[in-house]
């Protein structure tokens, strides 16, 4: 199926079937594809929560007390993985990334290395000492992932639903995300919709092409 059939398919899913759970092999495929998501200057500023489980999906929804019309989205779903962002990009995860980089094959040489050791330092340094939105900055690399994820839901046949509506610092608590250096910032519940979902029926609505585009 092509790209743009699967964005015209897919929708955000209001109500999940319970009974119903992501087949292993499609869970690990839609994972991989998700590893694989584009960030600027390949930053990855992201690390990804992934609830399968009742006591897990249970743990998650406690931080939707005050947003009770996405607990059951988090409950009935069959998975729901927490989109968590990096609370600063430190020497560590630069390293990291770079001796990765090295271990794919990308460098033809030493120098190869260096220059991208050197680019991605820049980017980090204009954000967090020039701009000064590093954290918005990895925020919105984070984003890019729950792109790549929401189409590839789609191509896999599931139903999926981005969540914003929930309390953050209720859940990095939960997890214990800022002592390991990050915090949640998006949930995405994973699975099929249920009879109940009103928003299945509906039709998609955008604004049109001619609205949203400009042609230089």
């Amino acid at each position: 199926m092509d790209t743009v059939t699967l964005a015209k398919r897919r929708y955000t899913t209001k109500a999940y079937d319970a009974s119903r759970i992501i087949p292993q092999a499609t869970l690990d495929a839609l994972l991989e594809q998700l590893r694989h998501s584009p960030s600027s200057v390949n930053s990855q500023p992201w690390h990804f929560i992934v609830a399968g489980s009742a006591e897990g999906k249970a743990r998650l929804a406690k931080a939707t007390e005050a947003f009770g019309y996405n607990t059951g989205k988090i409950l009935n779903a069959s998975h729901v993985i927490v989109f968590a962002t990096r609370t600063s990009m430190s020497e560590a995860h630069l390293n990291a990334v770079l001796d990765q980089e090295a271990a794919d094959g990308r460098f033809r040489d030493d120098q190869a290395r260096v220059g991208q050791d050197q680019t991605r330092r820049g980017y980090v340094n204009l954000h967090r000492y020039d701009l000064k939105d590093e954290q918005h900055w990895m925020e919105k690399q984070t984003y890019l992932a729950l792109g790549t994820a929401l189409l590839g839901a789609a191509a896999h046949g599931l139903d999926a639903t981005p969540i914003e509506g929930f309390d953050s610092k209720a859940l990095d608590a939960e997890l214990g995300l800022r002592e390991q250096g990050f915090t949640s910032v998006v949930l995405l519940a994973l699975g099929y919709h249920s009879e109940d979902d009103f928003n299945a029926g509906l039709s998609k609505s955008r604004l049109p092409a001619e609205t949203v585009f400009t042609y230089l």
